[in-house]
């Protein structure tokens, strides 16, 4: 069987290949392919969301292949079409964005992801980044650096806020959502938590319940993003929900950043009414020269950077290059979504 590694420069080919190996044996072709992910941003690609490198690139690559393994690759309708021998595609992150699955349906080629790789990793990021904007790191850290001993930020006016205590309000309790929870709360922090998707015991053993957003807002000292983009939860942290903030609010996204309005949080930033944000990711990935992030007050900002680690890499490649083994043995696949 002939197999496309088309890895990246996170999950290099040659990971997938030896997690491939390892789980399958040495009798199966496995070509590889480098995508330019993450050192250029993903974005669309003809339909699909979120991917990395080009149609032509793919359907070369894709020449008698029965499977492939990818994170970033774009497995539009054209690829799909031009690829009659494509049986399985394994995606390895949390969504299939880069695919299109229907008509991966209509070729009748099986797609699996590989959900919960990146959870540990995001939230222990989410918590460092809350820690990093409400404890002013990036601005001391700046201040010593240029030889100044920035002792102003011991004031009480600037030393900024603890998690001991806070009230901390979580948008989505999810895989990353409830592990922030966890960690949250062995702070000493007050977990609220608003997910109308998620079941009421997963709540419960996060934090206490929210039914209404609104509510939640009103009472959170410091609020954090981890719901999945979708057509209703776009912009869902507006100016209008921002405004309902405590003043003195902190705000954290490092699940996407069109969930988020960028003008209102630079707004809240600039009056004041936010203490401090920190943001993981954007609408825009990077942010364009002129956007108003990039001289925003109190903004703490890195290149989606959250689900990065080494364990990443290797969960990822471990669970997709499993998927391969349930597909070849005629097993049912663990992970599938179309």
């Amino acid at each position: 069987m002939r197999i496309l590694a088309a890895g990246d420069h996170f999950v290099a080919p040659d990971l997938f290949a030896r997690e491939l190996a390892s789980e399958i044996g040495a009798g199966h072709s496995v070509e590889h392919l480098r995508l330019p992910w993450p050192l250029t941003p993903f974005g669309p690609v003809a339909e699909v969301d979120e991917a990395s490198g080009d149609e032509d690139t793919m359907l070369a690559a894709l020449g008698g292949a029965e499977v492939c393994v990818t994170q970033m690759g774009p497995v539009t309708r054209r690829v799909l079409d031009g690829a009659p021998d494509l049986r399985l595609v394994v995606v390895g992150r949390g969504g299939p964005v880069n695919v299109n699955l229907e008509a991966a349906r209509e070729h009748g080629v099986q797609v699996c992801n590989t959900p919960g790789r990146n959870a540990a990793a995001t939230a222990e990021y989410t918590v460092g980044m809350m820690l990093a904007a409400m404890r002013r790191v990036p601005e001391t850290s700046a201040a010593l650096a240029a030889g100044r001993w920035a002792g102003e930020f011991y004031t009480y006016d600037n030393c900024g806020p603890g998690l001991d205590g806070a009230r901390v309000g979580l948008i989505g309790c999810g895989a990353v959502g409830s592990r922030v929870a966890r960690a949250l709360t062995a702070f000493g922090a007050r977990v609220r938590v608003y997910d109308p998707y998620a079941d009421e015991q997963v709540l419960r053993a996060a934090g206490e319940p929210v039914a209404d957003l609104d509510a939640l807002l009103r009472e959170s000292d410091v609020v954090s993003l981890h719901a999945r983009l979708t057509p209703r939860t776009r912009g869902m942290l507006g100016a209008r929900e921002l405004a309902l903030l405590p003043d003195g609010a902190v705000v954290v996204n490092c699940a996407r950043g069109a969930l988020l309005d960028e003008d209102a949080l630079c707004d809240g930033l600039e009056t004041g009414h936010l203490a401090a944000a920190a943001l993981d990711v954007f609408a825009v990935e990077p942010p364009p020269p002129h956007s108003r992030l990039r001289t925003a007050p109190r903004l703490v900002m890195t290149p989606h950077l959250a689900g990065a680690n080494t364990s990443v890499a290797h969960n990822a490649a471990r669970i997709a290059a499993a998927e391969v083994g349930r597909f070849l043995r005629g097993e049912p696949l663990a992970h599938r979504v179309a």
